[in-house]
């Protein structure tokens, strides 16, 4: 008996030391802390900023990384030194950081994110001042100003030399068009009247020596197409692609319409050379040398027959040809203008396609539509009520509606909201209104705008906290500073400034506004200023 309660006494001990050293490891996953060398550095100076975590060594430990110590600047970080506490399975895991600030002021390094086997914990923020240096001028030379230098603006294709190239482009285009125009015209008017060509052709026939030749072929083929020719430019705009037989019987057609006034003996006769000719062409047959320069008398005998048989046109007959010229000519202009305007419509969207392919549609939006700071602070702003409760604000423009993908649209710690805005951050002026309800363990602080703002591109980011206060006495958090972003357009690095406004509330109603602005110009800063000074919630009407 006393061995059971022996045994039973020894495993009670075991239980409770295993449970006891459960209960240390995970405790001591717990353990953790950060210091700083010093609270007091001087502009440009460093400090050395130091995490410790005490935990088992299983157990997998991830540290801060990148750029979260805004608004300090982490210039180094050192491997983790990892070190076994005595008589202990608990190791300490140290990782130290260089940070630095080239701005006087009170700053607070934010609280640091460290993940513990999948666990996130917190550090606690601390305080740093910067302060100016002061340069003691009895001590040290005091050097001269030295000379500016001419920064040299990146390459850009110059928007007059596009206009001048389209402009030559469409001059050229047209004078081509002129060109051409003007020799076909030309080249109408040099044409050889019918009669003439046909009586032409018969000539160049007599003096090529085809027949001495014994080429009969060649021969017939040139008698036919004189014929024909003429027959289709004064008579009928189809012998030139009828056949024999269907030529003869429009002939006899038009004569007996007494459209054409001649013999059946030329039409006759016209038949029959026409066939030889058809004979000695298509079925290989032969002709004597005497039969060809007779069919080649008759048929310039047939051709003046024909030309003196084609009655004189009547006076009804030649208005509808001056009518049909007079529509011709109004024709032919209407295609020259057409195709003049067509031309131009194809340059200009070539040139388009050119243009858009390279610098896209906003940039020619911008170009066009683009407003200065000075345009805007001139023009009259306007004052308007967003939200319930409402929030009254002084905008150049009005502020849209949007869906709330805003800045704090990826967070986790927004529920619902409403989003008025108005631009876009990488342009010259945006303005964010964003009236949301986060969960009430949720903050609002610096690294958390940093991430919202790398989120959307942002860069370099320099952040200041400041309290603020509005013109009806409503109190809030003013975070401020600077930031770079690549422009879409010229995909050049702009720099940005910007100030954005939260009032938050127990109940979680809050309220964020952000405004970003082109940061080289004054006029911006103005706009800026002038916005948030306007901001009141309990304005009396």
């Amino acid at each position: 008996m006393k061995q059971l309660v022996k045994q039973i006494s020894v495993g009670r001990v075991m239980l409770l030391a295993v449970l006891g050293l459960l209960f240390i490891q995970q405790t001591s996953a717990q353990e953790i802390s950060s210091s700083i060398d010093t609270t007091q550095i001087k502009i440009g100076e460093q400090l050395h900023y130091q995490i410790q975590v005490k935990a088992n060594k299983d157990l997998p430990v991830v540290f801060p990384e990148g750029q979260s110590f805004m608004p300090l600047e982490m210039v180094e970080v050192y491997r983790i030194d990892t070190t076994q506490l005595k008589d202990s399975p608990t190791w300490k895991l140290t990782r130290e950081y260089v940070l630095t600030q080239w701005d006087s002021g009170s700053y607070t390094i934010p609280r640091q994110k460290v993940i513990i086997n999948d666990q996130t914990f917190f550090t606690d923020s601390l305080k740093v001042e910067v302060a100016t240096v002061v340069v003691d001028t009895t001590k040290q030379d005091v050097f001269p100003i030295k000379p500016t230098i001419e920064i040299k603006e990146p390459s850009v294709f110059p928007m007059w030399l596009l206009w001048v190239l389209l402009t030559i482009g469409v001059i050229a285009g047209l004078v081509f068009l002129i060109l051409k125009l003007r020799k076909r015209k030309i080249e109408r008017a040099k044409q050889i009247p019918p009669y003439e060509r046909a009586i032409d052709t018969l000539k160049k026939l007599d003096e090529s020596q085809v027949l001495e030749r014994g080429e009969m072929k060649v021969y017939y083929s040139t008698l036919t197409l004189a014929v024909k020719r003429y027959i289709d430019e004064k008579i009928d705009e189809r012998a030139l692609e009828s056949t024999t037989e269907e030529l003869i019987v429009h002939l006899n057609e038009l004569k007996a319409n007494q459209s054409l006034l001649v013999d059946n003996k030329v039409i006759n006769d016209l038949k029959d050379i026409l066939r030889r000719a058809d004979l000695i062409k298509f079925a290989g047959g032969g002709m004597d040398k005497l039969t060809a320069k007779a069919d080649r008398k008759l048929i310039e005998e047939d051709i003046n027959n024909i030309k003196d048989s084609i009655p004189e046109p009547t006076e009804e007959e030649l208005q509808k040809d001056e009518a049909y010229l007079e529509g011709k000519k109004k024709k032919e202009k209407r295609t020259k203008i057409i195709a003049g305007v067509v031309g131009l419509v194809l340059v200009f969207i070539v040139a388009n396609f050119v243009f858009f392919e390279n610098k896209g549609f906003e940039y020619l939006k911008d170009l066009v539509i683009h407003d200065s700071a000075e345009e805007l602070l001139e023009k009259d702003w306007i004052a308007s009520e967003y939200g319930n409760p409402p929030v009254y604000i002084i905008t150049p423009e009005v502020l849209v509606r949007k869906n709330n993908n805003s800045i704090l649209a990826k967070d986790k710690a927004t529920l619902t909201g409403e989003l008025f805005t108005y631009g876009a951050i990488a342009k010259d002026l945006y303005i964010n209104l964003n009236i949301f309800n986060t969960k009430p363990d949720s903050s609002l602080s610096i690294e958390s705008q940093v991430d919202r703002l790398e989120a959307l591109g942002a860069k370099n980011i320099l952040s200041k906290e400041e309290k603020f206060t509005t013109a009806d006495g409503s109190e809030g958090v003013k975070v401020f500073g600077d930031f770079s972003i690549k422009d879409p357009i010229t995909k050049q690095e702009e720099k940005k400034s910007y100030v954005q406004l939260f009032f938050a509330s127990e109940q979680g109603n809050n309220i964020s506004i952000f405004i970003s602005a082109e940061d080289k110009d004054e006029g911006f800063k103005e706009i800026i200023n002038r916005i948030i000074n306007s901001v009141e919630f309990n304005r009396e009407n």
